[in-house]
């Protein structure tokens, strides 16, 4: 069986995509002269988080996905981003390719809050390799990509926010159940709204202001009198 090798060299975020897309950069080494036709590539990508340290406030951001900081000895486990496949054409010994992986924004999705959680510095992935390789010098010769190839590499949170930017710039992204988008829907054209922001504008202000803080607790030595004091007859 021929011996690949793969590494992950850069990524970058695509500016031409439909939707988020970042394009990771593949290394393709295969051990020896035999040619390779092709390869039906699949990757699946994985966020390995005990693998960087996080500040107060990252810590924070990520409380609702692995609790507080105490309980990170067991909570911190590999979080799955992304599954996807490509063509590798053929080559000899050693080739370059792009690893397409579409994202997304949706708040919902563990990846998503994880990297919306990070303030700076890299994210820490894993990359697991399989597939079917078409090998031979002579036709060809059907060979699996072995389970055990992976490649290790830290992704800058910087391009993940340029991706966002790129396709949501300055704003949020917020997943609502159908029958709530239709009576959003229903809301803003009853009131001839111009758009999301000022129909949601609109509920938060006939909502009112937020509620104030309750006074504290009364305490008892502003009300009864102290023992060495006389009460009026």
């Amino acid at each position: 069986m021929t011996e690949f090798a793969f590494t992950c060299t850069g990524v970058r975020a695509d500016p031409y995509a439909a939707g988020p897309t970042l394009v990771f950069r593949l290394r393709i080494t295969a051990a020896g002269d035999a040619p390779v036709h092709a390869i039906a590539l699949r990757c699946q990508i994985r966020i390995e988080p005990a693998r960087r340290g996080y500040g107060p406030a990252e810590a924070e951001g990520l409380a609702d996905l692995f609790g507080e900081r105490s309980r990170w000895g067991n909570t911190l486990q590999p979080v799955q981003f992304a599954q996807v496949s490509v063509m590798v054409p053929s080559f000899t010994g050693e080739t370059e390719t792009d690893l397409v992986v579409p994202c997304t924004y949706d708040m919902d999705i563990a990846a998503t809050r994880y990297f919306e959680a990070l303030a700076e510095g890299e994210v820490p992935l894993l990359m697991l390799f399989s597939g079917t390789a078409f090998t031979g010098d002579a036709g060809f010769r059907v060979e699996p990509v072995p389970w055990d190839r992976e490649a290790t590499y830290r992704m800058p949170v910087a391009v993940w926010r340029e991706m966002v930017e790129q396709h949501f710039p300055g704003c949020g992204w917020l997943r609502l159940p159908r029958d709530t988008m239709d009576e959003l829907l229903a809301f803003r054209s009853r009131h001839a709204l111009a758009s999301w922001e000022a129909t949601v504008r609109a509920l938060l202000d006939a909502a009112g202001p937020p509620p104030q803080d309750p006074p504290g607790p009364v305490r008892l030595g502003a009300i009864l009198p102290r023992l060495t004091e006389r009460a009026a007859p």
